[in-house]
């Protein structure tokens, strides 16, 4: 794991992600909370996150996760 970025949607004001990667042993990996713009129609109470990996797979390995179910959560993502 390199790096993690946390964002929240602005109705979240709870703890920030890191907090919890933290309890779960993410020590020695650099991580990032921010909080995103507030959106007219976004989804509510939404946590996302990104993670930096290196790993040994191929790039033709790797699926992005809005190519599975995800995608339906996308509006601005032709269906």
């Amino acid at each position: 794991m390199i790096s993690v970025l946390f964002t929240v949607t602005p109705d979240l004001t709870a703890e920030f992600p890191a907090l919890a990667a933290r309890k779960i042993g993410f020590h020695a990996v650099p991580l990032m909370c921010s909080t995103e713009i507030p959106v007219h129609g976004a989804m509510p109470r939404v946590v996302r996150l990104m993670a930096h990996v290196e790993t040994e797979l191929t790039r033709a390995r790797i699926q992005h996760v809005y190519l599975r179910g995800a995608a339906a959560l996308r509006l601005d993502i032709a269906q």
